[in-house]
């Protein structure tokens, strides 16, 4: 990495939160010059950076030079990688390291990794003493363009994902292109998921720019960043207006529903899938499951399914491997996620291609019969 990043190289998206606003800054070398951008920004001297086995070999020596050159005291904890670490044990044990760190509120919790860690470490950092500041420091592309943006924190229930934590944001972004340079084709894919997941919310035109220069995104540079940033600010435009998801914000979950059935489905084994290749899969579903209500063209699932599978993501149920329980099981997950009222779903459905919109009374048996179809 570039001890010097210039600063034409980096894109910065501002989140306008009042007295919590901050910045996500994207671009190379961000990570070795973190020291100095978390320097600039805020007043603590101490840090716990929270991060996994298999980040921390790749990045945590780098970020410790850069607080120690900025000032800035750190304590290192290195967690298990995967989904299955957000879970009570691992946030009891990350909560007991930053108060034996003796973080101050002042002081700060600095997410070095993905999804897992970024929405585990925001947990912890909003529950130590009653909240402490917070850095994202995002290393994978889910997290770059999702995770680490908008303050959603959490850890998985038996009952399900996601359904423990808090709304806490972040302090500062610190999304640093290069380490991408490092993902599997099959985690870069997963994260590339959530990036065309904007598109088809509300913008037709960034979906079809992805769809004529995804190669470019892949490859890097310019396009990626470009993606990256476009990303981002449409996640901060949705946060500022609805930042507790009380209306618009639940836009973001188009494709979770079902893609978090999914997960569940598959026991968080992320070697028959990962989270942006259910939300591949959820993408497509919701669309399949608009034309079925009379909402929107089939063509326009067929366009969703085509440039998702183009790119290399699974669309269907029957891509992920080995069994899967019956569609009540998923049906009952569903459930949970987002809550049966009165017999009816609340789902993020279509009109079209960035057409998306909330819809609250989703009949349950439409979906069970849905599911059954689409089951393999």
């Amino acid at each position: 990495m570039n001890a010097i990043t210039p600063a034409s190289a980096v894109r910065k998206v501002h989140v306008p939160l009042g007295d919590r606003a901050y910045d996500i800054m994207i671009g190379p070398g961000l990570i070795a010059s973190a020291g100095g951008e978390i320097a600039s920004r805020l007043k603590g001297r101490k840090a716990a950076i929270i991060t996994d086995e298999h980040v921390a070999p790749l990045y945590l020596d780098a970020l410790n030079a850069s607080l120690d050159a900025a000032g800035i005291a750190s304590a290192d904890v290195v967690l298990p990688a995967g989904e299955k670490t957000k879970s009570f044990e691992h946030l009891v044990n990350v909560c007991d390291k930053v108060l034996e760190a003796r973080i101050e509120r002042n002081d700060y919790v600095i997410a070095l990794g993905g999804g897992v860690i970024g929405d585990l470490s925001g947990f912890a950092a909003g529950i130590v003493r009653r909240g402490v500041r917070f850095v994202q420091v995002p290393t994978s592309l889910l997290a770059q363009v999702d995770s680490s943006v908008g303050g959603k924190t959490g850890i998985n229930s038996r009952h399900g994902k996601n359904l423990i934590g808090v709304f806490h944001q972040p302090d500062l972004v610190l999304a640093d292109t290069d380490v991408l340079n490092s993902l599997s084709k099959r985690e870069f894919r997963a994260g590339y998921a959530e990036v065309a997941k904007y598109g088809l919310i509300d913008k037709p035109d960034f979906f079809a720019w992805l769809e004529n220069n995804w190669q470019a995104v892949f490859a890097g540079g310019s396009a990626r960043i470009e993606a990256i940033a476009v990303s981002c600010q449409a996640k901060a435009n949705v946060v500022v207006a609805d930042e507790r998801e009380n209306g618009q914000r639940a836009l973001l979950n188009l494709g979770h529903t079902f893609g978090h059935a999914l997960e569940a489905a598959t026991a968080y084994d992320s070697s028959r899938l990962v989270h942006g290749e259910g939300v591949s899969i959820g993408m497509v579903l919701a669309h399949e499951f608009s034309a079925r209500m009379n909402l929107a063209s089939p063509d326009d699932a067929s366009r969703v399914e085509a440039h998702l599978k183009a790119v290399g993501l699974p669309t269907r149920v029957s891509e992920i491997p080995g069994a899967l329980p019956p569609a009540e099981v998923l049906m009952d997950a569903i459930a949970q996620d987002k809550k049966v009222k009165g017999g009816k779903l609340t789902f993020i459905l279509t009109r079209g291609i960035g057409q998306s919109f909330v819809a609250d009374d989703v009949p349950a048996s439409e979906v069970i019969s849905f599911l059954k179809e689409k089951h393999p």
